[in-house]
């Protein structure tokens, strides 16, 4: 890596979600101003980028680098990953590869990003399947959980490397010392689930993992397990379902208080409670999953996010990178492989 030690570069694609540079510019600019150790390698169209940052970003922590081509967010990943070669996403992961980032964040196609940092940065040793793992928000804090979309129909044996990593993620990034695992179920009950998640079930067990056992739905909001075990099914249903809830409940609370005059003046006492209801469910806190078991840190920030949104997941590579992450992971998974043998 080039440049101070103590600085952090990161890779970011500028073109990539649903409205591009209107907000991948402003987040990345908030996300200079709020880490001064941060160097940023914005890369996308040059001329764009000129005219969305030139006026503000801090010189000496911005770095263009140039691409032509852009991944469409209905691309299919195989088109992306063979006739999109310039492209920012594809540019971005490869800033990554060669060593000149530690980290890399696009907004872009979920399906594209994971095909082509998969075929350019390749898994870690004794890893099948990339996962992806994101923290979702709890009655009390909150908790990671993988997979949420990235593979459907995942054996035993691939459900208990999500957990290996995702264990080793807690413990290094929230220094929790032995974080507690969870499998998501049917129930809580031993004799409940498929085959493949009894297997699962026992292939943890019998690790070093702390693992407790199966968690049903509920435990994902009101649960104290650290770490949630699924299938990539069944995880990206439940976040959808948690954004879809949290977005009702929002809009449900602003009808009933804007629905009379009464109503109105009763907003006015109770507004300092409905600030704070939504900056606790406020899924933009959160934005920022990782494409865990690749040799890198690559971060997937939600399409549609807006700037705070972005600026947030950029936040979340840096995290990774400053604690080497992908070393740790490595280590650890290296460590318990050999125990297995």
């Amino acid at each position: 890596m080039s440049g101070t030690s103590n600085l952090i570069r990161l890779s970011v694609d500028m073109m990539g979600g649903d409205q591009g540079i209107e907000v991948t510019a402003p987040g990345l600019l908030d996300a200079l101003s709020r880490y001064p150790d941060l160097i940023c390698h914005a890369v996308g169209d040059p001329e764009q980028l000129h005219d969305a940052l030139s006026a503000s970003a801090p010189a000496d922590r911005l770095i263009v680098v140039p691409s032509s081509e852009v991944v469409a967010m209905d691309e299919p990943p195989a088109s992306a990953l063979r006739f999109k070669k310039d492209s920012s996403m594809r540019v971005a992961i490869n800033q990554l590869s060669e060593g000149r980032v530690s980290g890399c964040v696009s907004a872009g196609n979920t399906g594209a990003l994971m095909a082509t940092a998969r075929f350019v940065l390749k898994t870690l040793p004794g890893i099948d399947r990339p996962a992806i793992i994101a923290v979702l928000p709890r009655s009390a804090g909150h908790v990671h959980m993988l997979d949420l979309g990235a593979n459907v129909g995942s054996p035993p044996e691939v459900l208990f490397q999500f957990g290996l990593m995702g264990s080793s993620l807690v413990r290094t990034l929230e220094g929790a010392e032995a974080p507690t695992v969870g499998l998501l179920n049917v129930g809580s009950e031993e004799i409940k689930g498929s085959e493949t998640i009894k297997a699962a079930s026992e292939m943890l067990r019998n690790s070093d993992l702390n693992y407790v056992g199966y968690v049903e739905g509920d435990d994902i909001f009101n649960g104290e397990v650290d770490l949630i075990v699924c299938d990539g099914f069944e995880g990206n249903i439940a976040l959808k379902t948690s954004e879809g809830l949290a977005q009702m409940l929002t809009k449900v609370i602003r009808e009933e208080f804007t629905r009379s005059l009464f109503s109105k003046l009763a907003a006015l006492i109770a507004k300092p409670v409905l600030r704070a209801f939504q900056a606790r469910i406020d899924h933009r806190r959160y934005n920022g999953a990782m494409l865990l078991g690749l040799r890198g840190v690559v971060i997937k920030s939600h399409g549609g996010a807006d700037r705070t949104a972005f600026s947030n997941a950029i936040g979340a590579a840096r995290l990774a990178a400053s604690k080497n992450l992908i070393s740790q992971i490595e280590s650890d998974l290296e460590a318990t492989l050999a125990l297995a043998d």
